[in-house]
């Protein structure tokens, strides 16, 4: 029975191993290099901290789910864009007509470069929100959980539309 699970474990390995290069994510990337550049905040409503935080956030999933190295320029696979929409809206209302919760909406317009198939290459807007009791200001930690909830599905959807082609 050792022989049976030794046996299958290493076709397995073997498999895996000639198939190319994958991410944590199960991604194939063939690129070693990515470059992210800095995405301004171009919204009409305009947060200081926003666009470095954004950067960040998309540079460090990148770092995190692929083998791929950061560089300042000349990448194999490149993004740009900028930060297009920071808006809050009431999205639901009291008894007495008043916010009961607010959304706080972010747009992102991403440009994707894939220098080593163009065919990958894409223009394309992701967002994301972030709903919050009306009483609360978009302060302090409020605001840090509407950002990290935010960048986690932004950063995710460009993560699966560029290289893991979902």
């Amino acid at each position: 029975m050792k022989v049976k699970t030794y046996t299958l474990l290493i076709i397995t390995l073997l498999l895996v191993a000639s198939c190319g290069i994958y991410s944590l994510s199960g991604a194939k990337i063939d690129a070693k290099t990515i470059q992210i550049d800095y995405f301004p905040n171009n919204a009409a409503l305009v947060e200081p901290s926003l666009s470095q935080k954004f950067t960040i956030a998309l540079q460090d999933l990148f770092l995190q789910q692929s083998n791929l190295t950061l560089t300042k320029s000349d990448g194999e696979l490149q993004f740009e864009g900028e930060i297009t929409d920071y808006t809050i809206r009431p999205t639901a209302a009291t008894a007495e007509q008043t916010a009961a919760l607010n959304r706080l909406t972010i747009k992102v317009k991403v440009r994707f470069y894939n220098n080593l198939n163009e065919e990958d290459n894409f223009e394309t807007t992701f967002s994301h929100f972030y709903d919050y009791e009306a009483n609360q200001q978009l302060v302090g930690s409020t605001i840090d959980d509407a950002f990290n909830e935010i960048f986690e599905r932004i950063t995710q959807d460009i993560f699966n539309a560029s290289v893991a082609k979902w």
